[in-house]
């Protein structure tokens, strides 16, 4: 829907396809969203752990949703489009037209979605080589990363889709080469998916070492030999075949796209907060973590140099903020694990059937009216939540972990319902928490998080992730921060603002902080600060349990200074292999 504000002279277009819908805006010279439109996608999970999409079909909702947003609009004043999308990988064969990456055969789902696991074997292998391209992953690569899931190609599918493929693409990628028609691949993708460096390009080594020499010889052509920095412009801009499917003028710039979490980081890690009374109102941006919360959840942490953070990957130079460093810890499931948890439970009926609008909505207010007098957060006082349902992306690195829950009694009524909702969204602050202090410990110095995604507009999910972390959380006043971050890479392709990228690191950092404080002016929402919460954390190592609680402001510190939090994680970290380590959420009795 368009706003009332009166339109300026310049425009442009960000589109975010993400895991289960393509969504665009139309964005106005100060940053305004003036325009949004979403429609569906469709996921295709013909085995367990297989997760698969079409280029035809995200391609086609990639137009309908820019034809919406442009309708009302003079198109001959927007000047620029940028892409994200998740990392999800893409094959196409010599002519560009998509191959099955599936045994059945069809084509057109020749996408492997970034939640696919069906490369266990493969990544375990790779991990095994303990190759130096590992230390820039947190020491262990993650099955949704784009060479295991080549690997699984190669070995599975061989004859059918190996062989005759043209191009690999990461989804981000194939979006810019479908507008423009040149396959130059973003330093975004290819350095945080694919172990790409900056400095160093590609590693012949590593690839002969896991059995994908093929690549090497053809000298990268099929996986990326051209890299552009993010929001660099690609070629001459849309083609006309472009330009006709979405309703824009031949030849605008098109930006070298973005990984989706990095737009949404990119929208929100250089807000400007003075005069609100922040943390980090006097600090440097490297004193924040954006946080990008929808069906899975990333943490974006920057640096002036290298931090090398076991179990979050990264660090990676100039994949997000130019002329700095990003580690990115991340959660696989989180909105998804939310709606599953929600739509399984045997009350959900009654649920839809009471919920007017938002069944989240819903529940918050049921929550405030059950718990009476007490913080809310002390309903699941019995009821923990271990949230690993899709395996640990960080810092456990462990994609063989299952989900659990604890405390459930024989009731399934609707208030049962909303305290398994809470209490999942405590075990994801929970698991929230253990990567930010993963992520100090290795030297980073966090003060504040700054939310996006659609999660971030649950104020239960934002309160939660305050209470147990302890730091206050910053929203943005616009919330559509990822469609934001894919706009402002068409605003720099475009050459109307300073370029994201430069030749030197802190000119570039520079530019790039200017183009948030300038172009895109933000205000805050709501400062949410923490209030008292418990937590309990809880491991069992050699079938005896350990029970720890922990409260996020008053901890018990042991005689080396330590808190007993940090010192339960290491014992769960150091024993992986030999044991079992659970982090439930739920308060606990002080």
């Amino acid at each position: 829907m368009h706003s009332k504000k009166q339109t300026p002279e310049k425009y442009y277009v960000g589109i975010d396809v993400g895991s289960a819908s393509v969504r665009a805006a139309l964005v106005d010279g100060f940053g305004t969203v003036v325009a949004h439109a979403e429609q569906p996608i469709q996921i295709w999970e013909p085995q367990p752990d297989h997760y698969e999409q079409s280029t035809g079909d995200i391609w086609a909702a990639c137009c309908s949703v820019t034809k919406k947003v442009v309708s009302g609009v003079d198109t001959s004043h927007i000047r620029g489009v940028g892409f994200d999308a998740t990392c999800s990988l893409v094959v196409v064969d010599k002519q560009f037209q998509p191959l099955a990456v599936n045994r059945e055969g069809q084509n057109y789902r020749n996408v492997i979605m970034w939640m696919d696991h069906r490369a266990v074997s493969q990544v375990e292998r790779i991990n095994a080589t303990q190759h130096r391209v590992l230390s820039y992953v947190g020491g262990v690569m993650s099955v949704e990363m784009q060479p295991p899931k080549l690997l699984w190609i190669k070995e599975n599918l061989r004859e059918s889709c190996w062989e005759k493929a043209g191009h690999f693409f990461d989804l981000p990628d194939f979006l810019s080469w479908k507008a423009t028609g040149v396959t130059a691949r973003s330093l975004c993708t290819v350095v945080c998916k694919w172990t790409y460096t900056s400095d160093r390009g590609w590693d012949d080594s590593f690839w002969k070492m896991i059995g994908l020499e093929d690549l090497v010889e053809d000298k990268y052509e099929k996986i990326g030999n051209h890299v552009l920095s993010p929001g660099e412009s690609v070629g001459k801009g849309l083609t006309p075949e472009a330009a006709k499917d979405l309703s824009l003028p031949e030849g605008i710039a098109v930006a070298a796209s973005l990984i989706d979490a990095h737009a949404g980081g990119l929208g929100v890690i250089g807000a400007d907060v003075k005069g609100h009374n922040l943390p980090c109102e006097n600090q440097p941006i490297t004193s924040r973590v954006a946080m990008i919360c929808g069906t899975s959840s990333c943490h974006m942490g920057i640096s002036e140099a290298p931090i090398f953070v076991p179990g979050v990957w990264g660090p990676y130079f100039s994949a997000m903020v130019p002329g700095l460093w990003l580690n990115e810890g991340g959660q696989s499931a989180t909105g998804k694990l939310i709606d599953h948890v929600v739509r399984g439970h045997v009350a959900f009926p009654e649920l839809q059937a009471k919920a007017a609008a938002s069944i989240y909505t819903y529940l918050n207010s049921h929550l405030d009216l059950i718990k009476k007098s007490l913080p809310v957060g002390f309903l699941t006082v019995d009821l923990h939540v271990w949230p690993d349902f899709h395996g640990n992306r960080s810092p456990l690195t462990d994609l063989t972990l299952k989900g659990m829950v604890v405390g459930l009694t024989l009731s399934q009524g609707l208030d049962e319902l909303a305290l398994i909702y809470l209490a999942t969204i405590q075990a994801i602050a929970l698991g929230t928490r253990h990567i930010l202090e993963t992520m100090q410990a290795a030297g980073h110095h966090i003060n504040t998080l700054f939310l996006c995604g659609g999660l971030s507009k649950n104020p239960l999910f934002v309160q939660m992730h305050a209470d147990i972390t302890g730091k206050p959380v910053v929203l943005s006043k616009e919330v559509e921060s990822v469609l934001v971050g894919a706009a402002i890479l068409g605003a720099c392709a475009s050459g109307d603002f300073a370029s994201i990228q430069g030749s030197d690191p802190a000119r570039r950092s520079h530019f790039h902080l200017k183009l948030y404080l300038s172009y895109f002016p933000f205000f805050m929402l709501r400062n949410v600060k923490p209030k008292k919460q418990h937590s309990t954390i809880y491991a069992v190592k050699n079938d005896t349990p350990i029970l720890c609680l922990v409260h996020s402001e008053c901890r018990v510190n042991n005689e080396d200074g330590t808190s007993c939090l940090f010192m339960l994680f290491q014992s769960i970290n150091s024993c992986k292999s030999s044991s079992k380590a659970f982090m439930f959420s739920g308060s606990a009795r002080a």
